[in-house]
């Protein structure tokens, strides 16, 4: 049981709540072309930015726990670092240990998964996302874990391949399939038999979360365990048709099966074979490890559900503990800022809509399931819509905003914490248009709940989990931008790798602080900024917060 925190000798708290608004996949862009956020008719932001207390800080590499500063952050790690007030090791940097350290292969769950191949002659199965963009997974712990099969005296192996062109350029899948596919032909000229057997877009099958669409996981679970889907001779053949047909880019491409003879799939999943889900986040795995796991399972109709021994590549929900088996443990994080205001006395609502619902109470209570106080907490989910994001670029935020104002007035709360997701979500689309949007939409949402802010006498700290809309276009190593066989700019669908902002909104500032804030500070530093605008101390071995006392 925590400790209350102390109060903040240097610091009146407020009349009203301190609200946290996370912009999500909103940063400061590296260039000009392709920065939807400069772009944007953002009257409100661009008056936050010059007028009130600002400053940037880092949101990717190790000042979120990534393996280096070379990797991107993410939506997951992000609420991780700003909830938690610290820097834990991630999901990319833990698998990249046990890989490396051989840990991985040396663990019960392994050896299980091995055990059970070799005892019934049966497929040893691995499905996740194909690429190298290190925020879901990555292709390497997908290869070393191939060749350790291959050691072991696995003979069969089959790939279910999730096309990524969203944390890496939008149509990259065959610079990760090609060479895979001759990686593959390597290892069965030495008599094994290792094979691709089906794949797809990743926001087309299995990948979906928080409930938002259990379509596309019933769709996975046809192609990958039934083999039911439109037959490819092999996975280039596959994309390379399916990218004519409809135009998509990776992320979209509907899914796909390989068969030799276009009857009978080379991969079906069947009884006594053993599945790895070597995607190491958790938010995109807990659906179809629910599919897989769940005896009372209603989501959709799974037909065949094959015996299978199933496990992931980490834990995905630890109070929930799922999967059952799993292969790295995952970052242990506590004393979260939630669960100290909870032992305080502080009455908080989290809220967002249902694409970043989770990020907001999950994520940022350290991978928590439930709440740390049923009378103290309070979550608010707006169902997000089921239709691409550049179609309705403003999703659910105005709906959002009227739930905040809402709650701000009622002066029940006096901590706040909500998420945008329109810049990351609409981001990853691609389109410069959709994104222009999005922000607009979203700044005149700012604007409301600035005015909801200063009438109630509170704080509002406005800062993102992540860049991507700041970041749009491709660009080469001189900074120009990339542009296609139609001289248009190549499309960006990945997280940026810049800094974020963190501005301060007090209306009542009696200048306790200075209005220069601190710099060279990561996210992690918002959860002592936010206790220290409640009016008390940060706990002990928080990162620093951005306020500095006069």
């Amino acid at each position: 049981m925590l400790q209350p925190l102390k109060k903040n000798p240097k610091f009146t708290p407020r009349r009203g709540p301190v609200v946290l608004a996370i912009l999500d996949g909103v940063g400061f862009g590296k260039y000009v072309d392709g920065d939807a956020v400069l772009a944007a008719n953002t009257p409100e932001l661009d008056r936050m930015l010059k007028e009130c207390p600002m400053t940037r800080l880092k949101a990717h590499g190790t000042a979120v726990g990534m393996p280096s500063d070379a990797d991107m952050g993410n939506s997951e790690v992000g609420h991780n670092a700003i909830g938690c007030g610290r820097v834990f090791s991630q999901g990319a940097k833990l698998v990249e240990e046990a890989v490396e350290t051989r840990k991985l292969f040396a663990g019960e769950t392994w050896k299980k998964l091995i055990a059970n191949v070799l005892q019934n002659k049966s497929t040893l199965h691995f499905i996740g996302l194909f690429s190298d963009g290190n925020v879901h997974s990555n292709i390497s712990h997908l290869k070393a874990m191939v060749l350790e099969a291959k050691a072991e005296g696995v003979h069969r192996v089959r790939i279910h391949a999730l096309l990524d062109g969203r944390d890496v350029p939008e149509t990259s899948a065959l610079e990760y399939i090609d060479p895979f596919e001759a990686f593959l032909a390597e290892l069965n000229k030495e008599g094994v038999d290792y094979r691709i057997a089906s794949g797809g877009g990743r926001m087309v099958i299995t990948m979906d979360r928080y409930g938002a669409n259990w379509e596309m996981v019933r769709k996975g679970w046809e192609v990958h365990v039934h083999g039911n889907g439109d037959f490819y001779q092999n996975a280039h053949e596959a994309i390379v048709d399916l990218r004519a047909k409809t135009g998509a880019i990776d992320q979209d491409l509907p899914p796909f099966v390989i068969s030799d003879d276009g009857k009978t799939p080379v991969g079906a999943i069947e009884d006594g074979d053993s599945v790895i889900y070597f995607n190491f986040r958790g938010d995109r795995s807990l659906e179809i490890s629910a599919a897989f796991e769940e005896d009372a399972f209603d989501k959709f109709d799974r037909g065949r559900r094959p015996k299978v021994l199933y496990a992931g590549m980490m834990e995905y929900d630890g109070d929930l503990h799922v999967p059952q088996l799993f292969l790295v443990n995952p970052p242990e994080i506590d004393r979260t800022m939630d669960e100290y205001l909870c032992a305080t006395g502080v009455c908080q609502l989290a809220i967002s809509e249902t694409q970043k619902y989770g990020h907001v109470t999950y994520f940022f209570n350290g991978n928590r399931s439930g709440k740390f106080d049923e009378a103290l907490d309070n979550y608010i989910e707006i169902r997000s819509d089921v239709v691409p994001f550049e179609q309705r670029p403003w999703m659910k935020c105005a709906e959002i905003t009227d739930k905040v104002i809402e709650a701000i007035e009622s002066g029940k709360y006096r901590m706040i914490r909500l998420n945008f997701p329109n810049g990351d979500m609409v981001g990853h689309t691609g389109s410069m248009e959709a994104v222009l949007v999005a922000m607009g939409a979203l700044d005149l949402c700012l604007g409301r709940i600035r005015e909801a802010v200063k009438n109630a006498g509170g704080v509002l700290v406005i800062s993102a989990d992540h860049g991507n809309a700041d970041d749009m276009y491709e660009h080469d190593k001189k900074g120009n931008v990339k542009l296609d066989a139609n001289g248009a700019p190549c499309r960006k669908t990945s997280h940026s790798l810049n800094p974020v902002p963190c501005i301060i909104y007090d209306p009542e500032s009696k200048n306790e602080y200075r209005h220069e804030l601190r710099d060279g500070l990561g996210i992690s530093s918002l959860a002592a900024t936010c206790i220290e605008l409640l009016g008390y101390e940060a706990p002990e071995g928080y990162d620093s917060s951005v306020l500095d006392f006069n």
